[in-house]
């Protein structure tokens, strides 16, 4: 039987609502894993976040990797270390700051282990934020001195209001073309990353790496920002409850959303 390699979003693609994955999504990943297939948990969470999520779902294990920061990481589960990191150049990630105080908007940014929000910055959205990811966050007082690495991306966030975050968008796509990419993860979070790092990205770099026909992967996702792995993937798969530009990107729209076993669907009718 021909191997292949399944990419998996999370939120709202193998998860359900309640950020649970369903008994028939369990079982049908348990199945392609007991037959050599392997498993991408791909996210556009910290790598902390989303290794920690990998391992809840038992997803951590012989054949499976993890995809953070929407392509900006990739972790070997079996080695047990990164295989892949993207980072923001300097500047990059400090212009976008600038432009964001400018504006008076929220922005985030990651070291290995927090979520680091800036000392303007109200705590009320790295609270939300982090509570839902299982992360904790720190302040300081600014990017340019306190932080202790380069990140791999920033997240602008605006729970109650996407206007001016979509005129963040513009302005990051005008001023910082060729340099940065830019994209909705979800209503609510811009995210802002090195040029070229997305999912799709990840998808044919993991491939390749792995030595894996892209032809022969699989890939499944709901978002805007599911939309680049969708299309790299030999087959690209939106889910039922994903949005219009997901859906027009796939070769196959499931039946099923991501609370009634959508992924089973997905696993039973390529993979397996």
């Amino acid at each position: 039987m021909e191997k292949k390699i399944l990419f998996l979003d999370l939120d709202g693609t193998l998860l359900d609502d309640q950020k649970r994955i369903t008994p028939g999504n369990r079982r049908a990943m348990e199945e392609a894993l007991e037959q050599g297939h392997r498993i991408v948990v791909t996210s556009g969470r910290p790598l902390k976040s989303s290794l920690a999520q990998a391992r809840k779902l038992g997803l951590a294990g012989e054949g499976c990797y993890v995809v953070a920061y929407n392509g900006g990481t990739v972790y070997d589960c079996t080695a047990k270390r990164v295989a892949l990191r993207r980072t923001l150049a300097a500047e990059d990630l400090y212009r976008v700051y600038d432009e964001a105080a400018r504006r008076g908007l929220y922005i985030q940014t990651y070291d290995r282990e927090d979520v680091v929000i800036e000392a303007r910055c109200n705590a009320a959205g790295a609270e939300r934020y982090c509570a839902a990811i299982g992360m904790d966050w720190r302040r300081i007082e600014d990017v340019r001195r306190d932080l202790t690495e380069l990140p791999v991306k920033a997240l602008l966030l605006d729970y109650e209001n996407r206007e001016p975050l979509e005129d963040m968008e513009r302005w990051v796509r005008s001023e910082l073309a060729g340099r940065v990419d830019c994209f909705f993860s979800s209503r609510y979070f811009l995210e802002v990353v090195p040029v070229g790092v997305n999912k799709g990205f990840a998808t044919t770099e993991l491939c390749r790496w792995l030595g894996i026909d892209v032809r022969r992967s699989v890939a499944v996702g709901d978002e805007n920002n599911d939309v680049s792995m969708i299309r790299a993937a030999g087959v690209g798969v939106a889910m039922a409850n994903a949005v219009q530009a997901a859906k027009d990107a796939a070769d196959y729209v499931t039946l099923r959303d991501n609370n009634h076993d959508g992924i089973e669907e997905v696993i039973r009718k390529f993979v397996l």
